[in-house]
């Protein structure tokens, strides 16, 4: 039995409405992806503490980092076709115990060594949350434009978490140890784990078939070496084994796609890749991610540590941008009855794109304001996007491969954001050490704590000379800002070739909301 409700269509032919408690079930579902948004938040203010306590290197910072979304990436089209088959409810509840107890070993990591190993840990578990509660939903609601509204809800609980993260996380840093911005999920996990069974009822593909072990193997195998590669490449390190890697999952990928295409019972129904809505959804996700995550990494440092204001007012500077978000994905339900699939995913990106060039123009003092309309503009531009977008690629698939069709959809937001915090986040790093020249007075060893990230140079001042130390920090603040103008105008760039690929491959596409009966 799917999760639907099964109340009388009020039309024939017509799909059934979802009832009371698809609608009560809707809200619990929303929790996991408030958490997740949440971490994703708090963890970027959590930097210059983190900095400051554990001393990592800017290696191991863009790991504790991004290691979370390698590891999800990772897993997520597994355990999508797991949950197909054990039920979507079930792998949910077991994923939400486990992110409880991964979030108290992160909160009291005492290295970065162990700060990663916990973050992992965080991806295993949290591997399985996001395509459960996206593939429930579309069992929940087979309504489209109910479904499409669901899908609204789902995405503002998503922005609606940014929001809250800079808030919460700026007052509990104010407060607490750096640790405490992880112990915030255990409340919300004890909740997930009452309500669900209460609200939410399971779900399963009625005719998996078997998992193939092969093939879940062939699926890390081709992403984790490739997305290793591209990590270590964007760093500078030596090209050779980088390059290996890339190749590897290359090989990899290819033999799982063909694999798939053999199969009776593939783990992932890749020719659904075939479908122009579903592949443009997916790939502009991708891209959306990779350029808002990147932000999300920079923004929280350029405020706390070039502005110099605290973690609340910085939560307060962003918390514009991602209500703008939350308001953007009810108006995208709005526009789709008005406009093509392709035109409001183009006018989203168009906002994204003018949002990042205006943080070309950050200045090194006062830009609390810049970044505030800037991320405001990215914010609205992901809310109208991503909404339709997700709901795109939910109806290309049948309601037996929801799980399938949302691990991938998942996918490719985690391999996102984890290739944008590696890929941009390097390049604003290497624009960073490039430009931070060494600085009169100040001590080789010291020059080198400060040239691994705006973070150390800000610890590193202690015991100088104050005319020598405020040399030092407005250097490295001016390098900093010099490497997020650099980031910014990529960022830009690639919103500007997804907004094209979208107006192209979109054209004269209607939304998904036209293609239903209407609500009732």
């Amino acid at each position: 039995m799917t999760s639907a409700a099964r109340p009388a269509p009020t039309a024939p032919g017509a799909p059934p409405s979802a009832g009371p408690r698809e609608w009560a079930g809707l809200a619990v579902l929303v929790l996991p992806v408030l958490l997740i948004s949440v971490d994703m938040t708090v963890l970027g203010f959590a930097v210059p503490h983190l900095s400051e306590d554990l001393s990592p290197t800017g290696g191991q910072l863009l790991w504790i980092i991004d290691v979370y979304s390698f590891v999800l990436a990772g897993l997520l089209v597994t355990m999508g076709a797991l949950g197909d088959r054990i039920g979507r409810r079930r792998l949910l509840m077991i994923g939400s115990a486990g992110f409880g107890v991964a979030s108290l070993a992160a909160a009291y990591a005492p290295t970065p060594e162990v700060l990663i190993a916990a973050r992992a840990l965080l991806g295993l578990a949290g591997a399985t949350l996001m395509p459960s509660t996206l593939s429930l939903l579309r069992n929940m609601f087979p309504d489209p434009r109910q479904r499409l509204f669901a899908i609204a809800v789902w995405g503002a609980g998503f922005s609606a978490g940014g929001a809250l993260g800079p808030i919460l996380g700026g007052w509990l840093l104010e407060h607490f140890h750096w640790g405490s911005v992880f112990l915030i999920n255990l409340p919300v996990m004890a909740l997930i784990l009452v309500a669900v069974p209460l609200l939410v009822r399971e779900s399963r593909d009625p005719d998996p078939g078997r998992l193939d072990p092969l093939s879940v193997a062939l699926s890390m195998g081709a992403l984790l070496p490739a997305v290793y590669g591209v990590k270590k490449l964007a760093e500078g390190h030596s090209a050779a084994v980088p390059v290996a890697a890339i190749a590897v999952g290359l090989v990899l990928g290819v033999v799982f796609v063909r694999r798939q295409l053999r199969l009776t019972d593939p783990m992932i129904d890749v020719r659904l890749f075939a479908i122009r809505e579903f592949s443009v959804a997916v790939l502009t996700n991708l891209m959306i991610v990779f350029a808002m995550v990147s932000s999300l990494f920079f923004l929280t440092q350029y405020l706390q540590l070039v502005l110099g204001i605290s973690p609340l007012r910085a939560g307060v500077a962003l918390l514009p941008g991602l209500a703008l978000a939350v308001a953007a994905g009810f108006a995208a339900v709005a526009l789709s009855r008005r406009l093509s699939l392709g035109a409001v995913v183009v006018i989203g990106l168009g906002l994204i794109t003018a949002g990042f060039l205006l943080l070309t123009r950050a200045p090194l003092d006062g830009g609390a304001v810049l970044v505030a309309v800037a991320f405001g503009l990215i914010g609205a531009g992901m809310g109208l996007a991503e909404t339709l977008t997700n709901d795109a690629i939910l109806t290309a698939a049948p309601p037996a491969r929801a799980g399938a069709a949302s691990a991938i959809s998942e996918t490719a937001y985690e391999l996102g954001g984890a290739l944008g915090v590696a890929l941009l986040g390097s390049v604003l790093t290497a624009a960073y050490q490039w430009r931070l020249d060494a600085v009169p007075g100040v001590p080789d060893e010291t020059m080198r704590a400060a040239e691994e990230t705006l973070g150390g140079a800000v610890t590193a001042v202690e015991g100088l000379p104050a005319a020598t130390a405020d040399a030092l920090l407005l250097a490295a603040r001016s390098a900093f800002t010099d490497g997020i103008h650099l980031t910014s105008a990529i960022a830009a760039a690639i919103t500007v070739a997804a907004a094209v690929q979208a107006g192209v491959l979109l054209r004269r596409r209607r939304t998904p909301a036209d293609r239903g009966p209407a609500d009732r």
